[in-house]
């Protein structure tokens, strides 16, 4: 992997992370067509360094704002432990409970299968982004027929975004913050309060998705030398500083939008993503 092809993922993982249009979709399908393989060691490290820059890069931009929502008293920090807590234990139980349905009765035949065997899938891909931006399209349009008040989150609102961001752990090109914020929009939810608590909780979920990657890199380090391993971390750190900048201008970019009620626009690029994707598949890519 050369040090161009680093930069590339790391601005598309960076931007995509962290915009409404599914930062998995985008990566797979930049890496089959330059020739990569998302499965070797050197691709595994690069993406526990990208994830890693992209959390930092939302904690830098939102951390203001979350000292004023979460912060601000020792109420709102319990009432924000204990809605992001629900939010995110929901979270595991729809994602583990979509594992379990996918791999025991839609994979029944393939032996010992697993979910991560359909994150390649081109098609499946393709209709993830189609939903998803039609989910986006039609929230952005209801958010700005909706009167806005402004309010906190409730427990059972914390645990509806919570089951919906379990919903796109199995389901590569669901865009995680796509679907939780358009959740929130559509249940009234004013947009700077839903748009903060979604990606607190995207800070809860990461260390868990980089902790696995690790585990899958020491498993593979079987027939991976640490002396290997070492000469993968600096060119990943300079993937981690590129997505860490690229995320954060992807904030700006979504807060932009989202506030002036241009959010269905990040809909109508999932459309075209999803079109995009499915016509790339039938090239055989």
């Amino acid at each position: 992997m050369t040090i161009l092809q680093i930069i590339i993922l790391a601005i598309i993982q960076g931007a995509a992370e962290l915009l409404p249009v599914s930062s998995s979709a985008h990566v797979i399908v930049a890496e089959k067509l330059m020739g990569l393989d998302p499965t070797s060691p050197e691709m595994t490290m690069l993406l526990v360094m990208l994830h890693t820059g992209t959390m930092f890069a939302v904690i830098l931009f939102f951390w203001k704002a979350w000292k004023e929502s979460f912060f601000s008293s020792r109420k709102v920090f319990l009432n924000a432990i204990k809605y992001i807590a629900a939010a995110t234990i929901l979270t595991g139980i729809t994602g583990l409970a979509l594992k379990f349905l996918i791999e025991k009765f839609f994979m029944k035949d393939i032996p010992h299968a697993q979910i991560e065997q359909l994150f390649g899938n081109m098609n499946l891909i393709s209709a993830a982004l189609a939903t998803v931006g039609v989910l986006i399209m039609y929230a952005g349009i209801k958010d700005r027929a909706t009167v806005k008040n402004e309010r906190n989150l409730n427990i059972k609102e914390s645990c509806y975004i919570g089951a919906v961001q379990g919903i796109c752990l199995p389901f590569r090109g669901f865009s995680r913050s796509g679907a939780t914020i358009s959740a929130g929009l559509i249940r009234g939810i004013p947009r700077q309060k839903i748009e903060e608590f979604s990606f607190a909780l995207a800070v809860v979920l990461t260390p868990p998705v980089i902790i696995r990657e690790v585990m899958r890199l020491l498993h593979d380090q079987q027939s991976t030398s640490m002396a290997s391993l070492t000469q993968m971390f600096m060119p990943s750190l300079l993937g981690m500083v590129f997505s860490f900048l690229a995320g954060l201008m992807a904030l700006k970019w979504l807060s932009s939008w989202l506030e002036k009620g241009r959010w269905s626009l990040f809909g109508i690029y999932c459309l075209a993503a999803s079109a995009t994707v499915f016509l790339l598949h039938q090239n055989g890519v």
